[in-house]
């Protein structure tokens, strides 16, 4: 990738090659507007497209109007040839051999009010999500769970064969930053000889490491996306945490899944990163040991993403721990089989919609499972963070921060940014 006339840190996972797209307002403008990431800066497209940014790109001429948009929704919905054709323009505009010098390297007074410090930018939810599933693709973390939770070794028959998932709730959608209540709700009392059902805060308050990725354009009512259509459909990936509270999980989950202990809140990062920017990273799937069904088989191999994947807990006293580091190749299934199995009963999406894909873990080190669950043994093996403080689950005070990048070299690093959530106590119940 060619180097930028911009001054952008080798460390900074929002190189050339990225260029992913989020929402912003500042202090002197608190409309929301979308941006892009350069650097340690943002690009106020709203800015850039009001000063004829944009007149060496004629095709979105007739919808700069986007770029006044409150969320990503109206963007995305252009179709991918139209956004892959912004950013790829953006990208030559900050080339270091820019064809367009006059628009923003030469343009000082623009660059002065479009280019603004990320520090000094309020970041915001990407899209209006209407709707929000969340899929358990991620193999070692199902037998994990399946071994702590239920005893057993083994997966239901179903599992290798298609994506697994359920609905979850797309009004707890919140963007990084976002502090998170500690629910309660019905959880069986660990104090009791038999069992006996009692009203608490979560106990075992939890985080998952996910990836999302959020739908361009939707299909009819009825009419199933094809596999081979399906990633056409799909705009760009964050990170995802899906909090869970495992002790209303057990008592709840059977025999329809979590309820409670998944709704409260699922927090993502807020710069997208497009299919484009993630394709050099491409690897096959996890082996599935059996071939699937034809509406699910994709003609590529490479169909997930190797993003380097960490998770760090801060306790209230400072201290950091990394918990987790782990690899976004530990999928069973991609996003495009996510969105055909998705459709093909008919089921439409809208733009915006998101998909998660469930827990990401490794296999064997406990270092790489993605989830407290896992990598304490159900709160069996403590976290040392020192002396004074251990960590079987999330204590009040404790902030979660997710990290997840790619590339290297002369590519320039593709990242995500930062998924962050900070646990308050629960709400206090009064008779």
């Amino acid at each position: 990738m060619a180097s930028s006339w911009m001054s952008i840190p080798p460390n900074s996972p929002f190189s050339l090659s990225n260029i992913p797209f989020g929402i912003i307002s500042t202090a002197p403008d608190s409309t929301p507007r979308p941006a892009i990431a350069i650097g340690p800066w943002a690009l106020d497209l709203h800015v850039f497209a009001s000063n004829k940014g944009f007149s060496h790109l004629p095709e979105i001429t007739p919808h700069l109007s986007v770029f006044s948009s409150p969320t990503l929704n109206a963007f995305a919905a252009l179709g991918r040839s139209t956004t892959s054709a912004v950013r790829t323009y953006l990208q030559s505009i900050f080339d270091e051999n820019t064809p367009y010098p006059d628009i923003l390297r030469g343009n000082p007074e623009l660059r002065a009010t479009a280019l603004i410090h990320q520090s000094h930018v309020t970041m915001h939810l990407p899209f209006t999500i209407t709707d929000y599933t969340d899929f358990y693709v991620g193999l070692n973390h199902a037998l994990n769970c399946t071994r702590i939770l239920r005893g057993i070794g083994s997966l239901q028959p179903n599992y290798r064969h298609l994506p697994v998932g359920y609905h979850g709730r797309a009004s707890s959608v919140v963007v990084s930053g976002t502090p998170i209540r500690r629910p309660s709700g019905q959880i069986l009392n660990p104090a009791a000889e038999t069992p006996e059902v009692m009203f608490s805060a979560c106990r075992k308050l939890d985080f998952e490491l996910e990836l999302g990725c959020f739908v361009a354009k939707g299909n009819a009512h009825g009419e199933p996306v094809p596999i081979n259509e399906a990633e056409s459909y799909l705009f760009g990936v964050v990170l995802l945490n899906d909090w869970s509270a495992r002790d209303i999980q057990a008592w709840e989950m059977v025999p329809l899944g979590p309820f409670n202990a998944k709704n409260f809140a699922t927090s993502v990062s807020p710069w997208v990163v497009t299919m484009e920017a993630l394709e050099p990273f491409l690897v096959p799937s996890m082996e599935r040991g059996r071939s699937v069904l034809k509406y699910l088989a994709e003609k590529r191999k490479a169909n997930v993403f190797d993003i380097n994947l960490e998770v760090d807990v801060t306790t209230p006293a400072g201290t950091t721990k990394t918990v987790c580091h782990t690899s976004g190749r530990h999928l069973l299934f991609s996003f495009p089989q996510m969105l055909a199995h998705h459709t093909v009963g008919g089921c439409p999406f809208n733009t915006g919609d998101l998909i998660g894909s469930g827990t990401i873990s490794g296999a064997d080190d406990p270092a790489t499972f993605g989830s407290l669950l896992e990598n304490t043994e159900n709160g069996t093996k403590a976290h040392v963070f020192n002396e004074e403080e251990r960590r079987t689950f999330l204590q009040d005070g404790d902030t979660v921060t997710f990290r997840g990048i790619c590339g290297e070299g002369e590519y320039g690093l593709v990242g995500f940014g930062e998924c962050q959530g900070k646990i308050l106590p629960a709400v206090e119940f009064k008779a």
